[in-house]
């Protein structure tokens, strides 16, 4: 198929002996973070970090996890050597990933081959060459050898007890260039007992409706059991693994998150969500697939990249509504504007409080939060206008509840949640020898105390922060806590220069929950402080902490 708008129709669900296809029964699926993701720039996996990650996987059910190259790469070699007494897997397959043996060599004597070996990894998966010119320009062999590589090494580390997958290197570009020849390294593969040969779009650079017609075509050609590897650099890995399962592939492969070189790899929650979820094709163990959101976050926090909110099932953003007219439709049937149940996924709805939010935001947001404001329309009416005059000043609280639970608290309550009452606070930043560093001071009531307290920093808000701890920690230890971990300045009004308005968002965590406040002022350090206070507010009442009088 070329050319034109391309459609899935219904009937490609179907057995359609004459295109290759078949009916789709049991999927496998292969993990690969630890091995190709890890090939993502700026990401470094310590053995710690694979062992950790290999434990989440197999928690998800993944079926298979392929956590390296033994022999290649020392730290690969040592995490073989450790998973195998310190993770007791109840779902996964651990898989080491090598390469055929050399051109003109023996594979019973090749040290690469005899490592994959020596890893006690039940399964190998053997990168093999399927593209005439890689064999030729990057091999410097002749195809007929490079045939006889795959052959060989497959068939040792069968009779060494191994069950073996092939991965075929830049398949999708070698079959457009010379299919008869890519075909053959399959049916070599196959032939000589691999279990599975899997197809890779290593370029990226195929669509679905290409991969889901080669697929079909080398299913019909060799009867082998085929799998997908999908790069993403036209965005279509996810798509191009679900149009080869539905062209007969039986294994999927791909990474948590999606990580990998360049644009990365098929992101194997989106993979499996789309299959179980809209497929119909169970590929994880009854219950796992609520897990995914959890899993994907944990991953995320090992790799120290930060969960992409707006990634699909998986992102803080995937099941957010912000306009007024999505929120009156959920109001009604949250099914109208959400393609699955966000739980399945183990995700959750949320209503992004705006000025672009009408009142039944305003009022689903409050009930989530123990508000009910559908009898009180006043109430109603007075914290929606409030929302929209604060954000026109230039607050944001779609991407700071805990502030917005603060203002509603406020309203709902009569009073704003307090648990000190401060009376002034300074700060004074200062270069000595090169080094910049602040001292602020703090004076506060808490308890029926009076509290001036000097806290150092290396710059304004980290000295204010300091302080400001250390005068109410006194009276509530449960600040003690509480750790900033994210900060962000905006400005509001560019144009101004230093005479801007600046908002400032603070991300807090007390260890297990984590939150967001704002604030605006005239100048970052009076941003800062509004987002501090509001901060160590949230996090006592989030503890359940009694107020004390001031």
């Amino acid at each position: 198929m070329s050319g034109g708008l391309f459609c899935w129709p219904d009937k490609l669900l179907h057995h359609r002996p004459e295109e290759g296809r078949r009916d789709v029964k049991t999927v496998h699926i292969f993990d690969t973070t630890m091995r190709d993701g890890a090939q993502q720039e700026g990401l470094n996996l310590s053995v710690q970090d694979k062992l950790h990650i290999a434990q989440h996987l197999d928690d998800l059910g993944v079926e298979f996890i392929e956590g390296g190259w033994p022999g290649a790469i020392p730290k690969d070699t040592e995490f073989f050597r450790r998973a195998t007494t310190e993770i007791t897997f109840q779902h996964a397959t651990l898989v080491a990933f090598g390469a055929t043996r050399k051109a003109n060599a023996i594979a019973a004597e090749d040290p690469q081959v005899l490592a994959l070996r020596d890893s006690n990894a039940p399964v190998v998966c053997l990168v093999a060459k399927s593209h005439d010119k890689h064999v030729e320009l990057a091999l410097r062999t002749t195809l007929d050898e490079n045939l006889a590589m795959v052959r060989d090494t497959v068939e040792f580390l069968r009779s060494e007890g191994r069950r073996v997958f092939v991965d075929c290197e830049h398949f999708f570009n070698g079959y457009l260039d010379n299919p008869e020849y890519a075909t053959e390294v399959v049916r070599t593969a196959a032939a000589a007992g691999a279990e599975v040969v899997v197809l890779c779009d290593t370029n990226g650079g195929m669509l679905p409706h290409q991969v889901g017609d080669i697929v079909g075509k080398v299913l019909a050609d060799t009867g082998a059991t085929l799998g997908i590897h999908a790069q993403d650099d036209t965005g279509c890995a996810v798509a191009n693994s679900i149009a080869a399962v539905l062209a007969g592939a039986t294994q999927v492969q791909g990474t948590m998150n999606g990580y990998g070189e360049r644009t990365g790899n098929a992101n194997l929650i989106g993979c499996v969500a789309n299959l179980q979820l809209k497929l119909g094709i169970p590929v994880l163990p009854d219950g796992k697939l609520a897990e995914a959101t959890r899993i994907s976050h944990a991953v995320a926090e090992i790799t120290n990249y930060p969960p992409d909110a707006r990634q699909p099932y998986t992102g803080s953003s995937a099941f957010a509504h912000k306009a007024g007219l999505h929120a009156s439709a959920i109001k009604v049937d949250p099914d109208l504007y959400q393609h699955i149940d966000p739980a399945l996924v183990g995700n959750d709805m949320r209503l992004l409080v705006s000025e672009m939010a009408g009142r039944a935001t305003i009022e689903l947001r409050g009930r989530d939060l123990g508000y009910d404001m559908a009898g009180n329309p006043t109430k109603l009416a007075r914290v929606t206008d409030r929302v929209k005059e604060m954000e026109q000043a230039g607050y944001t609280f779609e991407a700071a509840d805990a502030s917005f639970e603060l203002l509603l608290a406020e309203e709902m309550e009569g009073a704003r949640p307090s648990y000190f009452d401060v009376e002034s606070w300074r700060v004074i930043a200062e270069s000595t020898g090169g080094v910049a560093a602040a001292e602020a001071t703090v004076k506060v009531r808490a308890g029926g105390e009076r509290f001036a307290v000097i806290g150092e920093g290396n710059g304004p808000v980290n000295a204010l922060d300091h302080a400001l701890r250390q005068a109410i920690e006194r009276v509530y230890p449960d600040v003690a806590q509480f750790r900033l971990t994210d900060f962000r300045v905006r400005i509001l009004d560019q144009g101004r220069g230093t005479d801007s308005i600046t908002r400032v968002l603070i991300e807090t965590t007390d260890g297990k929950d984590s939150w967001v406040t704002v604030g605006v002022g005239a100048n970052i350090i009076e941003a800062s402080w509004e987002a501090l206070l509001d901060a160590l507010t949230y996090g006592l009442r989030l503890h359940r902490v009694a107020a004390l009088p001031t």
